[in-house]
């Protein structure tokens, strides 16, 4: 088989390359180093082809594709860094799309993988957990807003494509949300805040095995990937406070809500498990310590948020 992954040193596209190489497929992949490093990729691999460049970038994008003739392509890069880039979300997040869309029918590719956020349901779900069926409302931020027009792409191509609307991704190489930002304050010495929000964390590695499968022609359509569980946010720094070893517990601010902070973003995944099959959820004891492992061999990169008001 041969992938084409976008954002393929990032961390979902990474270890999806990763599962990809390990069975012998081919892989070309592309990254701009926005939030990615090359050094989630090897530096040698006989099915692996990388590119430095941008999606956005359509002369390329369509060189690229029609010379590899890919059967599946997985689009995993995305602009998230800065909540008041619009210009970049935008160029990134539905331009870049766009350009791998058409490229993708225009070489007959058999499969698109595409990556959605949960927040395109909005901060103030009227569900909890989410179903499939809830109406989008992305305008709580660019990157919802632009992630959200290129899944309406998608499926207004005509190709045939699976669209995994996420949970939060934690786990090795993750660059957003509260666990860099969590462990680089408590090796630091700082205090952390938490609020009593409760999200669903899962573990990459779980998300790439599916990602595979849904290459290999598992599923079709959207799909929500989350364990349907949450927990709360101070679980998931007590896991990180038991990762780091810490011989005293530092004990963290603890703060209200904030005006849009949902109390839960819960998926529900009832359309995942019946076509996917019952997945094994790592625990996030082991999530948040794979993680830990990680930061401390590559050191942390990033802690982004996706939101003005996330800490």
């Amino acid at each position: 088989m041969k992938v084409f992954i976008s954002g393929g040193c990032g961390q979902i596209g990474s270890h999806v390359a990763e599962m990809h190489l390990e069975r012998g497929d081919a892989v070309l992949a592309i990254d701009n180093f926005d939030t990615g490093r090359r050094i989630h990729l090897p530096d040698a691999h006989d099915e692996l082809t990388f590119v430095e460049g941008s999606i956005a970038d359509k002369a390329l994008i369509d060189q690229l594709i029609g010379d590899f003739k890919p059967d599946v392509l997985v689009h995993t890069a995305a602009s998230y860094k800065d909540p008041d880039d619009w210009y970049s979300d935008t160029l990134t997040n539905a331009v870049g799309g766009v350009n791998l869309i058409k490229a993708a029918k225009a070489n007959d590719v058999g499969r698109f993988v595409y990556f959605q956020t949960a927040l395109t349901y909005g901060v103030k779900p009227l569900e909890n957990p989410i179903t499939l069926d809830h109406p989008k409302n992305p305008g709580n931020s660019s990157y919802s807003i632009s992630k959200t027009t290129t899944e309406d792409y998608l499926e207004l191509s005509g190709l045939d494509y699976v669209t995994f609307r996420l949970a939060n991704v934690v786990g090795p190489r993750n660059v957003s949300g509260p666990v860099p930002i969590f462990y680089e304050r408590l090796k630091a010495g700082k205090q952390c805040f938490v609020t009593p929000a409760r999200r669903d964390f899962v573990f990459v590695k779980d998300l790439a095995r599916n990602v595979v499968k849904a290459a290999d022609g598992t599923g079709h359509g959207p799909y929500h990937f989350s364990s349907g569980k949450d927990i709360a946010v101070i679980e998931l720094y007590d896991a990180m406070v038991k990762a780091l070893k810490l011989n005293d517990y530092p004990e963290p601010d603890k703060r209200p809500l904030g005006q849009d902070d949902a109390p839960s973003i819960l998926l529900d995944p009832s359309r995942t498990i019946e076509d996917f099959g019952q997945i094994d959820f790592t625990s996030i004891e082991e999530t948040v310590a794979a993680a830990v492992a990680y930061y401390d061999e590559f050191g942390v990169h990033g802690g982004y948020t996706h939101l003005k008001h996330d800490e």
